[in-house]
């Protein structure tokens, strides 16, 4: 069973992507920062489905090292929710869809909203990928704040 959403804890989806930081900028400017938050960076061994810190390389078969990239991922997104004025921890959680994965942990951790970027994909690409911003707020009975690239 989830836990209330009542708290005042923001997820916020982090793939080490410039969108996925201006969306925490944006979050910043728009949400109560003395909130808490936690940065979320789902990950998944082959596809890993993130933007490594540094553009560092390691091997996508090996667990640890994927892990250990996307740990290193949440981290560098919780310091940038702390610029932002954030309270800020950071997870990394293996899960696959992604979507999946951030609304799990928006669950467990009674959130009380998911702030995201929105790669915005449009055409054949929208369609066979998906958008994990649409699937969240279809799946998720809380609010999802979809922040969109700057003009």
């Amino acid at each position: 069973m989830a836990a209330r959403s009542d708290s005042r804890l923001a997820v916020f989806a982090y793939d080490g992507t410039e969108l996925a930081a201006h969306a925490i900028e944006e979050a910043g400017r728009l949400l109560d920062t003395t909130a808490e938050a936690l940065v979320v960076t789902v990950w998944q061994p082959f596809e890993v489905g993130f933007t490594p810190v540094g553009a560092e390389s390691f091997d996508a078969a090996e667990i640890a090292d994927v892990r250990g990239a996307a740990e290193r991922t949440a981290a560098e997104g919780a310091s940038r929710a702390k610029d932002a004025g954030f309270k800020a921890s950071a997870v990394a959680v293996e899960a696959a869809p992604t979507w999946k994965g951030l609304v799990e942990v928006a669950d467990e951790r009674g959130a009380s909203i998911i702030v995201m970027g929105s790669h915005s994909r449009s055409g054949l690409t929208g369609v066979l990928l998906g958008s994990v911003a649409s699937s969240v707020a279809s799946h998720w009975s809380r609010s999802v704040l979809i922040v969109h690239r700057p003009d």
